[in-house]
Order: structure tokens, then C-alpha cells, then sequence
């Protein structure tokens, strides 16, 4: 778990720079609440994203056959909810939607790019290396379980 959250704060990190200079401009060119809108935008983006990846590793972990499938169930779900989210504050006089959107987009865009970049990076196991602990005679598997 832990591993999951140190690689969930990698991409984070990032993502949430970007936020931050979407609410400077947001802040600059619309003011108070074009910077409200650019916060609420990169605080949704990391939200759903974050809680996103962190079921999609359990579920790697739980049930590796059923990964390719929840991925795409995750997403979709994802798309849904935002969609919700979005239609429930169309009318909102809270904070600019404008610059909501643009750092909703950049901020998606940035987390997208630095979880790739590092899952390209990241060193994947093709050996199971307690395989052989498994096999070994006397282990799980073993001569002394026939």
C-alpha cells in the first residue's frame, strides 16, 4: 500500500503544480473566482484520478484477470460522475466556469503525461521471483504435497 500511495504522490505532485499555475492565471486574468475555479477544477481532477488508480490497484492486486475490464469500468464511471458534477454546477455564480474548465483540461492532460512517462520508466517483474519458494520441495507445490 504503501508503494501504491509513494506513486500516487509522484503523479500528484506534479498535477498539482500545474493547478496551482492554472489558479495564478486564473487568478490574473478572471480574479477571486476565476482562482476559485481553477482550484475547483484541480481538486476534482486529482480526486477522481487518485481514487481512480488507487481501485485499479487494488483490484491488480485482489483480482489481476479482472484488471483490463474494471479499467475500463473505472473510467467510464469516471466520465459519468464528472459529467454529473459538471451538470450540477452549470448555473454555479460561485467561481468562473471558464477558467474551471481550462485547468480541469490541463490539469487531466499533466496527470495523464506524468503517469505515463513514469509507468514507462517503472521496472515491471516478468519473473515471479516467491515462485521459486513456492515450487521448492517441502513448499506449497512441492514433491511432499503429492
Amino acid at each position: 500500500m504503501q508503494s501504491d500511495m509513494r506513486e500516487l504522490l509522484r503523479i500528484a505532485t506534479p498535477t498539482a503544480a500545474v493547478g496551482a499555475i492554472a489558479t495564478l492565471v486564473g487568478g490574473l486574468v478572471v480574479g477571486g473566482k476565476g482562482a476559485i475555479g481553477a482550484v475547483v477544477g484541480c481538486v476534482v481532477v486529482i480526486l477522481f484520478m487518485a481514487l481512480g488508480q488507487l481501485a485499479l490497484q487494488w483490484v491488480a492486486r485482489a483480482m489481476p484477470q479482472l484488471l483490463q475490464g474494471m479499467g475500463l469500468m473505472v473510467y467510464s464511471a469516471q466520465l459519468v460522475f464528472l459529467l454529473i458534477f459538471i451538470m450540477s454546477i452549470r448555473n454555479t455564480s460561485l467561481f468562473d466556469l471558464q477558467a474551471f474548465a481550462l485547468s480541469l483540461v490541463a490539469v487531466v492532460i499533466t496527470w495523464i503525461i506524468t503517469q505515463t512517462v513514469l509507468h514507462s520508466r517503472s521496472k515491471t517483474l516478468y519473473v515471479d521471483p516467491e515462485a521459486d519458494a513456492r515450487n521448492r520441495q517441502g513448499g506449497a507445490g512441492g514433491e511432499r504435497d503429492r
